[in-house]
């Protein structure tokens, strides 16, 4: 096994892949229904009327809400990782960073207030080379 491999292995990001692929998936689902209701005619609002089960903002940031600490923090240092402020190597700074911006206990409203969130995560777990897209669902 190289070195390589022997790190990946031993690294742990303090969240599962499985969670921020849920998160990604969420964040997903809120941008289409917010670029569907911009996007939107007169037509569509009929649609809408009858999408109960649309993913609301709301959904998001409970879903956030339930994690425990390091799990916001690590999804926000995920985020900040794939906006290019940090580099893999700088994980545990961007961690202990994290840690700091979430002590008001705001992450779910911080991270759900990114512009292009699910894209954020998506890009910080590639940068480890996680491809959140092979996560099974």
């Amino acid at each position: 096994m190289s070195q390589a491999e022997e790190e990946e292995e031993g690294f742990d990001l303090g969240i599962s892949l499985e969670i921020v692929a849920t998160v990604v998936d969420l964040a997903n689902a809120v941008q289409e229904a917010e670029e569907a209701r911009i996007g939107g005619d007169d037509d569509d609002e009929e649609l809408d009327d009858d999408e109960e089960d649309e993913i609301t903002e709301e959904m998001l940031t409970d879903y956030i809400d339930e994690l425990n600490e390091e799990q916001q923090v690590a999804l926000i240092a995920l985020a900040w990782m794939g906006r290019g402020d940090y580099e893999p190597e700088e994980w545990q700074e961007a961690l202990k960073l994290a840690a700091e911006r979430n002590a008001r206990g705001d992450a779910s409203a911080y991270l759900s207030g990114l512009e292009g969130l699910a894209d954020l995560l998506t890009e910080g777990a590639g940068a480890f080379g996680l491809a959140i897209e092979e996560v099974e669902r």
